[in-house]
């Protein structure tokens, strides 16, 4: 092992040790997120995952990216602005640890004024993506719990949007009055391609929609399995209709896990939209190990 990638999220720790030519010789990973540490309890996060591995009487390299970087993580880095190339190596926020074995580097977020709007992570999976496809002109689309559309031209990230599409459907399944009427699995095709057709040409009817499920469900014994499709029909539907003015005579890479990014392919290509997937951890890595490698020739 010569160096260690990170991807530090909300609710996830994700380490790569890695060797020198870019080979990945362990994965590992907790549930030491963010989101559950105060800013002196990261450092022994990390050493409880990888502090075994770690070289004596050497510091060894550790590239992050992710909510590590945040304002409430363990030191924040700064955004940087669009339009600009996604961060790298020179922008790194160098972090004092206790422990000498470490010498911690953190990639910053990225910015933009107006719209107002952040990222943090994604960046890395955008810079990841660029260097398996130089040249790349066109979206990106990072679905997830707050899903990113990004504008890349000439290497940069021009301008981007989020929408809380995942967010709003955790909340609406488990928390409002459509937990009775949706289950926590299941999937219908044809409920879910009806239910974006619906909302992208009536975009107003959203709200009305939502509520149909539960109405549905009582009088006509709505399938479950159909309501759920439904509700992620609506709200990505609903995000796609907003989002236009990205995938509108575009390509679009989706960077995502199968069972993430599969439902905006589907209603991407019911627009005649031509879809690229890529893996999110692959591109994940695939940036920290970009940064690194320039963190090594400065």
């Amino acid at each position: 092992m010569t160096w260690i990638a990170a991807d530090w999220g909300t609710s996830h720790l994700r380490v790569w040790l890695m060797g020198a030519g870019g080979e990945v010789i362990a994965r590992r990973d907790s549930g030491d997120g963010m989101g559950k540490l105060e800013p002196d309890g990261f450092e022994p996060a990390l050493l409880a995952l990888i502090g075994e591995a770690l070289p004596e009487g050497q510091s060894t390299p550790v590239m992050i990216c992710g909510m590590a970087g945040s304002r409430q993580g363990w030191a924040e880095a700064p955004y940087a602005t669009v339009p600009c190339k996604p961060p790298s190596a020179g922008q790194t926020r160098l972090v004092g640890t206790s422990d000498p074995r470490l010498r911690v580097r953190i990639l910053p977020g990225v910015k933009q004024e107006h719209p107002a709007d952040v990222m943090r992570g994604e960046e890395t999976q955008i810079a990841g993506f660029l260097a398996l496809n130089p040249g790349y002109d066109g979206i990106i689309c990072l679905p997830g719990t707050h899903c990113k559309w990004a504008h890349v031209s000439a290497g940069e990230i021009v301008s981007f949007r989020t929408f809380m599409t995942g967010e709003l459907f955790a909340l609406l399944s488990r928390q409002s009055v459509l937990r009775h009427s949706v289950p926590a699995s299941g999937w219908d095709e044809g409920a879910f391609a009806d239910a974006v057709d619906r909302v992208m040409s009536r975009p107003e009817s959203l709200a009305a929609s939502l509520f149909g499920l539960r109405a549905e469900a009582l009088l006509h014994d709505l399938d479950g399995t159909a309501a759920r499709s439904r509700l992620s029909g609506l709200l990505i539907g609903a995000e796609l209709a907003a989002a236009k003015p990205y995938w509108l005579g575009q390509q679009v890479a989706l960077l995502g896990d199968t069972a993430i990014a599969a439902p905006y392919r589907a209603a991407l290509m019911a627009q005649s939209v031509p879809v690229t997937l890529a893996d999110a951890e692959r591109m994940t890595l695939e940036g920290l190990k970009a940064a690194q490698a320039k963190e090594e020739t400065t």
